[in-house]
């Protein structure tokens, strides 16, 4: 194993948390959770965006640095274009990441202490939508990265 091996397995296990865990919450999760009442769906949500995202975070530390580390390690003039396209989206989904943690998931956790449903429904909402197209965005880096090595 070299150091080289290190930093793609960490960057991947950081990958597949984020996006994995996007993917379970949008594709599986919610549609299961529609069946709910508000004042049951809106604090289950709640629950698991306080555990989700630390897990976000701490993929988001792991992605940035590893990348970074490579990317430094082949010279960012050596990486291929692929990279540089990964570093690309990536800094877009951390925005958007932050977006979401900043803005709309505290106006949920506030909603849902508040027992403000009609409120907590329109921060869970936004929350939808950008983690909609951050999915979406997670999805083309990974075909980026696993198609466009040769760019």
């Amino acid at each position: 194993m070299t150091f080289s091996h290190l930093m793609l397995f960490l960057h991947l296990v950081g990958v597949v948390v984020w996006v994995g865990g996007m993917a379970f919450a949008y594709l599986c999760l919610r549609p299961a959770a529609t069946a709910l009442p508000p004042a049951q769906r809106l604090p289950l949500w709640a629950a698991v965006f306080a555990r989700f995202f630390p897990l976000v975070w701490a993929s988001v530390a792991l992605i940035a640095a590893s990348g970074v580390v490579r990317l430094v390690d082949t010279g960012f003039a050596r990486a291929p274009v692929a990279w540089h396209l990964m570093l690309v989206t990536g800094f877009v989904m951390i925005a958007v990441f932050v977006w979401i943690w900043a803005g709309p998931w505290h106006a949920l956790q506030s909603a849902v202490a508040g027992e403000n449903w009609a409120g907590g429904a329109v921060a869970l909402n936004r929350i939808r939508q950008r983690v909609a197209f951050n999915l979406a965005l997670g999805f083309v880096t990974i075909a980026i990265a696993t198609l466009g090595l040769g760019l």
